[in-house]
């Protein structure tokens, strides 16, 4: 299992430029871009172990890195956005979970999302666009305790809002982090209220600390073509 977090130690994860390549080149592109579409496959298929216990819903862990400065473009977001696994029991989610670096070690400019399984924490995947996310900004050293606190409500439904819950992202910047949860319909005022509620208590924030709530579609027209970052606001 260790060869699935090589990317979270690797800092130099950025952008890649594509070059039209020989024909063999292309063929081995062909064989490697199969031998992915079946291991997502595998991946989808993920279940509980013997005698563990099912969550209700299958998670993904993903990690992004982007270094500051370079041109930021969806194309690049792809490339650089890093699956770290699946699972669908409380047992695998410890054993990925217990490997990863907390969002209080990490530096620069990172992310580590987790959604349910099959949904892409991008704004424009078909689960997230009707949809937004709160956004709560920490001041240094709170990252790892709200993350973790926040990514275990979510795995033991403490939200109770159905299958609204899309997933959750720590974005670690430079002078504060940043956590969010992101909700599939934006117009739901009920469901936004109970989510805001729920995050409020589950990581115990002081009454006065600001809460926002932006959507999808707002934040795609803020960025005008900027990289669609998770994190960002």
């Amino acid at each position: 299992m260790n060869n699935k977090f090589d990317a979270l130690k690797d800092d130099d994860s950025g952008d890649h430029d594509q070059e039209q390549g020989s024909p063999k080149d292309n063929e081995k592109e062909k064989l490697e871009d199969d031998d992915k579409e079946q291991s997502i496959t595998r991946r989808k298929m993920v279940v509980p172990g013997p005698g563990e216990h099912p969550l209700q819903y299958n998670y993904t862990f993903w990690y992004s890195r982007r270094t500051p400065g370079r041109p930021a473009s969806t194309q690049s977001y792809e490339q650089n956005i890093k699956q770290i696994g699946s699972f669908a029991s409380v047992e695998q989610f410890w054993r990925f979970y217990s490997h990863m670096i907390r969002p209080g070690d990490l530096t620069g400019h990172s992310d580590f999302h987790l959604f349910k399984e099959g949904i892409k924490p991008m704004w424009e995947d078909d689960a997230n666009k009707m949809g937004g996310k709160w956004i709560i900004r920490l001041r240094k050293g709170l990252a790892s305790r709200c993350w973790e606190n926040l990514i275990l409500a979510m795995l033991g439904e403490q939200f109770m809002v159905g299958e609204e819950i899309c997933g959750a992202v720590v974005s670690v910047r430079f002078q504060e982090d940043i956590i969010s949860i992101w909700n599939k319909t934006a117009s739901d005022q009920a469901t936004t209220a109970r989510i805001r509620d729920t995050l409020r208590r589950v990581l115990n924030l002081p009454p006065n600390t600001i809460m926002e709530y932006k959507t999808h579609t707002d934040s795609i027209k803020y960025s005008l073509g900027r990289l669609p970052w998770a994190g960002e606001c």
